[in-house]
């Protein structure tokens, strides 16, 4: 039912226009009447013969010219389709802000350059009102700079064609029971108060300042409005002047506060701040922001159905269900709209995310390259030792391929070098060279320790690899040439190839203390080990007690508190604090706690019992038995034993940093990165223009359901048919440059001249058309050209209707672009003949009657249905679109019923069978 009142109201219209022609008059002669012969065109030639003509013959030929101007609107509608993808790519343009976190910390974001009302009235009017605004030129040059019915007409036929048909559609297509509400009032009355004041405008200077004839400064005040139309709703959307003159201000939107102090606006709840930044740049901190967060949710959603889902599945469902979910441009909803219509299938296709979300790091260039030699280092490269070890081995290895490890044998030096160890006093010196056999891949070292009954801090020393070399089986040394003449390439050193040995001493109990002041942790991790190190000996058990306390990490919300000790073996040198850190999935988290540690105490009995656990200790029930060596024991009565007890060292508290988790950091900077749809709308080569050029696709959305991503949709038999009946439009469009060529810019051009070419075409064809039929061109334009122009509008305003959550999209940019095409289309074209004819001393005329009479309905008409949009947000309603179904249907018929009138009245005039002005 919903395409059946749009049609039933153009059948309403054909028929009345076959009426009237046939009508005879009872005024006499009629001066619009003239024009319906037919003449040459600008770029077709006229069709002979054109009187003598049968019946049969003026229907054949007005079917060619219907049939003709139907498909060229076909093929305006696909370059107009790659014209917003450049129009898309050219206004999602970033730049690079430096602002200020609240912990001082500076970072680098990317904002927007082009603010989204300007561009909805400037490059994205100009992409959906291309033909409109290039035909009213055209006709003007192409007439030799004097006015015609065409061009004016097509303008404000198109615009009664979208105020009343696309918003009446729009408020029909919302499911029943729901409502579309305008966001941006102020804007949306900027823009309505200035699509009515054009066509005042209009009749103003066509029939009070200067009769029927267009003055110069009338022609380029009227293009200037389009510059001021623009700044006022810039003015309207950012608030420049509230921001700039109150001093202090507190404004409520949105749960939000803001702070107005001067120049500067300070978000005081948001992450972000720096007070240098001015609002524009704060309202664009604020969408990445919110944007963000709508990705942090989606992903907390999809791992909340799929806990186990892998990261790059992830991503790529967030990704679909985040594009599904932001709101889209004008450019989007147009390009949707046409897609669908000619078989081109979803902008936002499958396919096309997942190459933009898998791009091979070797054709980016990310990896390095890597050379084949031989790698010889350390494995591991630190050791820790007690004094009494004795001997133990230090392990040196080697990789390389198969062959390599097959074919050769390699030797390399070693050497010990003293560190706080000394040799002879701490552990033995050693020397020499460590020999790979052919097939070998490890070797070890074999390095002796110095034992002695002194207490003293722990010691450290290095052993250090030098000289690696290939050698033969007769021991013959290898140069690097004869290696690389055999293929098998060369040895080097890789890091670890210096080796660290700790030698801890057993004659003391220990001195403990974590190893550094701070750790970051991820809140993904789970559980979180601490480590905590015995240093200057590790003889004796010992029990060390800790507790967690809360910073700006609060317990039992962002970790597991814990209380409790930490129990260390006889020759144990580490243990660790395990907490559990709770995950709850934010973004560029930072926030912390402590771990404090208590006075460590020795077990002083062999056997220890819960009743023999210090009082601090009580509660605790996990102490395991321990079992020591008498001389192990202390004596509470030596001196030594008050050197050797333990103690805690200078890092005895640390502080626990819970940062985001790395993955989910990873995955959410990706849909940042690759969240803009001018990634999925643009074109980066010639090659995938041709191949989406010739691929027929689902017309129906095929990212719907982001929960089985292996699911394609096939197209329908429609969808076929459509697409190979624009196939040829499409193949030849392909030609455009693609839209990442120059930032878009170069494809934009290309566009506006395709699309122009096209216009003059478009413009001929209805004007034989239109004589062919007895129709005048005035009637023509507000009819059959209007709706040609303004069909794409009409799908993609209702696809925006039913898929935002507000009417900006759907209904804003209607009024906005009918001022625009006022100002820039019949402006810019009256002042090109204004100013031809100004130094040509002549006068450029333009008829008041047709057009001053339809501006006048128009604007009548206009204003009672920007008054009844507005009736609609009270509270019975709730909004301009949708509602209660009978509240639906009337407006609807109400709307539908003023383009029917207007038309109407229109033609009546037009055909003299009422009196214009």
């Amino acid at each position: 039912m919903r395409g059946n009142l749009l049609f039933g109201s153009c059948i309403v219209v054909i028929e009345f226009l076959s009426w009237i022609q046939c009508e005879p008059l009872k005024n006499g002669a009629c001066e619009s009447l003239n024009d319906t012969s037919c003449k040459k065109g600008i770029v077709l030639p006229l069709w002979k013969p054109v009187h003598g003509l049968s019946i049969g013959d003026k229907i054949a030929r007005a079917f060619v010219y219907f049939v003709s101007l139907m498909y060229l609107f076909l093929g305006v509608s696909i370059i107009a389709d790659r014209f917003m993808a450049s129009i898309e790519v050219i206004t999602s343009k970033e730049r690079k802000v430096i602002v200020r976190k609240k912990n001082g910390e500076m970072q680098t974001i990317n904002v927007r350059i082009w603010n989204e009302t300007v561009s909805n009235l400037t490059l994205m009017a100009l992409g959906s009102s291309a033909p409109e605004i290039l035909l009213s030129v055209i006709e003007i040059c192409g007439s030799n700079f004097e006015a015609g019915d065409l061009g004016p007409g097509t303008i404000v036929g198109s615009a009664a064609f979208n105020l009343f048909i696309i918003i009446g559609y729009c408020v029909y297509v919302i499911p029943d029971g729901e409502v579309r509400r305008i966001k941006h009032l102020s804007v949306f009355l900027i823009t309505a108060s200035w699509s009515v004041f054009a066509y005042i405008w209009l009749y103003l200077i066509i029939a009070f300042f200067s009769p029927e004839v267009i003055q110069v400064w009338e022609a380029l005040l009227t293009f200037f409005f389009f510059f001021l139309t623009v700044l006022t709703a810039y003015v309207a959307d950012t608030k420049i002047f509230i921001k700039k003159f109150l001093k202090r201000r507190y404004l409520r939107k949105n749960v939000k506060s803001y702070a107005l102090e001067g120049d500067h606006e300070l978000h005081c709840n948001h992450s972000l701040e720096d007070a240098h930044l001015d609002g524009d740049k704060k309202e664009n901190l604020t969408e990445l922001e919110k944007t963000r967060m709508d990705y942090i949710e989606v992903i907390r959603e999809i791992r909340l159905k799929n806990p186990n889902i892998d990261p790059k599945t992830l991503e790529e469902q967030a990704q679909i269900e985040v594009l599904n979910r932001v709101p889209k441009s004008r450019a989007f909803y147009r390009m949707q709209a046409t897609r669908t219509l000619t078989g081109s299938g979803n902008v936002i296709k499958k396919s096309k995310l997942e190459r933009r979300l898998s791009q091979d790091p070797d054709k980016l260039g990310l990896k390095e390259k890597e050379n084949n030699n031989q790698k010889i280092f350390f494995d591991p490269g630190h050791y820790t030792v007690m004094e009494n070890v004795g001997t133990f081995n230090v392990m040196v290895k080697r990789t390389g391929t198969d062959e390599q490890i097959a074919k050769t044998m390699i030797e390399v030096e070693y050497c010990t070098e003293d560190g706080t160890a000394t040799a002879g006093d701490d552990y033995i010196a050693t020397s020499g060279v460590v020999l790979f056999q052919s097939g070998e891949d490890q070797k070890p070292i074999e390095i002796s320790i110095i034992d002695d009954d002194i207490f003293e801090a722990d010691e450290h020393f290095f052993i250090n690899l030098k000289s690696p070399r290939a050698v033969t089986q007769d021991g013959k040394k290898v140069s690097i040439n004869q290696l690389t003449e055999q293929n098998i390439y060369g040895v080097e050193l890789i890091e670890p190839f210096i080796a660290t040995i700790m030698v801890l001493d057993d004659d003391h109990a220990g001195i403990f203390n974590f190893e550094e002041a701070e750790t970051v942790v991820a809140e993904s991790c789970g559980e979180a080990e601490i480590k905590v190190c015995r240093s200057s000996g590790a003889r004796g058990v010992v029990l060390v007690p800790y507790r967690s306390r809360s910073d700006t990490a609060t317990g039992g919300t962002d970790y597991i508190e814990v209380e409790s000790y930490l129990e260390f073996m006889n020759d144990q040198t580490e243990a660790f604090i395990k907490v559990n850190i709770i995950d709850d999935n934010e973004y560029e988290k930072d926030e912390y706690f402590h771990i404090e540690l208590g006075e460590p105490i020795l077990v002083k009995k062999p056997g220890i019992g819960k009743s023999n656990i210090p009082k601090e200790f009580t509660g605790f029930n996990h102490v395991s038995e321990v079992k020591t060596h008498s001389d192990q024991l202390v004596s509470q009565s030596s001196e030594i034993e008050d050197m050797g007890k333990p103690r805690l060292g200078d890092i005895k508290e640390i502080k626990v940093i819970i940062k985001e988790s790395l993955e989910f950091k990873h995955v959410v900077d990706n849909l940042l990165r690759h969240g803009q749809l001018s990634e999925f709308i643009g074109t980066s080569s010639w090659k995938e223009q041709f191949v989406e050029a010739i691929t027929v696709s689902p017309g129906e959305n095929d990212t719907e359901d982001s929960d089985d991503l292996s699911e394609e949709k096939l197209p329908s038999c429609l969808d076929y048919v459509m697409h190979f009946l624009t196939l040829f439009w499409k193949v030849l469009f392909a030609f455009v440059p693609p839209t990442d060529y120059l930032g878009g810019w170069v494809s934009f051009w290309v566009c506006i001249v395709v699309i122009g070419a096209l216009t003059a075409v478009i413009g001929d064809l209805a004007s034989g058309f239109g004589c062919t039929i007895g129709m005048t061109n005035a009637v023509t334009a507000i009819t059959f050209v209007a709706m040609g122009t303004s069909l794409p509008d009409t799908f993609a305003s209702k696809v925006a209707a039913i898929n935002d959550d507000s009417a900006d999209s759907s209904v804003g940019n209607v009024t906005g672009s009918n001022a625009v095409n006022v100002f820039l289309g019949i402006g810019l074209a009256w002042s090109i003949a204004a100013v031809y004819h100004f130094f040509k001393g002549s006068t450029f005329r333009v008829k008041s009657g047709s057009l001053g009479f339809s501006v006048t309905v128009f604007c009548i008409f206009a204003l009672t249905a920007i008054a009844f949009m507005l009736l609609r947000r009270n509270r019975r309603v709730g909004g301009e679109l949708g509602g209660p179904r009978h509240l639906k249907i009337a407006t609807t018929i109400y709307f539908v019923g003023l383009w029917i009138v207007y038309v109407i009245l229109s033609s009546l005039e037009n055909y003299c069978h009422i009196k214009g002005f």
